[in-house]
């Protein structure tokens, strides 16, 4: 049964009491990445493995994300910032725990390539806030196999850069 999150806005990036923030430079340039993330939504699963469906959803303006094991979100797009930054938040889950989750990647030049900087921004109880701050090992993997496999992607596809 899906259940409501708190409708947080940009703002809780910075004010979450779970922030996890990574950064990882890609070879590709900040439109391609740019293009990957927020305009080739249904691509996702190729380079991004804990995801298996990835869909737009309301003319562009959400998406509907299941990830490995059945966790289930629909998600409401925050920003939409070309070869900037793409954010979202969760509006509603399937799984127990999270009061509020935002998710912004931020895209910074470097040289020919790209800065990519994931935050995940979180709020539930105090169990679930100590899980997800132990879990941080696991995500930073997650965020390097990502990124690599996007980079990879995008390095041999001469239509995404």
């Amino acid at each position: 049964m899906a259940r409501q999150l708190s409708p947080v806005g940009l703002e809780f990036i910075e004010t979450a009491p779970v922030r996890l923030v990574f950064a990882r430079e890609v070879s590709a340039p900040p439109a391609a990445v740019y293009r990957a993330l927020a305009e080739d939504v249904t691509g996702w699963p190729a380079w991004f493995r804990a995801v298996t469906l990835c869909r737009p959803t309301g003319n562009g303006a959400g998406r509907e994300v299941k990830l490995l094991g059945g966790v289930r979100f629909q998600e409401s797009i925050l920003a939409a910032d070309p070869n900037e930054r793409y954010a979202y938040r969760v509006d509603t889950v399937n799984a127990p725990g999270l009061r509020a989750l935002v998710e912004e990647w931020h895209l910074t030049p470097a040289g020919t390539g790209t800065r990519v900087q994931w935050t995940f921004a979180a709020d539930g109880p105090a169990p679930l806030r100590t899980v997800l701050k132990a879990a941080r090992p696991g995500v930073a993997k997650a965020f390097k196999d990502a990124t690599g496999s996007l980079d990879k992607r995008l390095s041999t596809s001469p239509t995404q850069r």
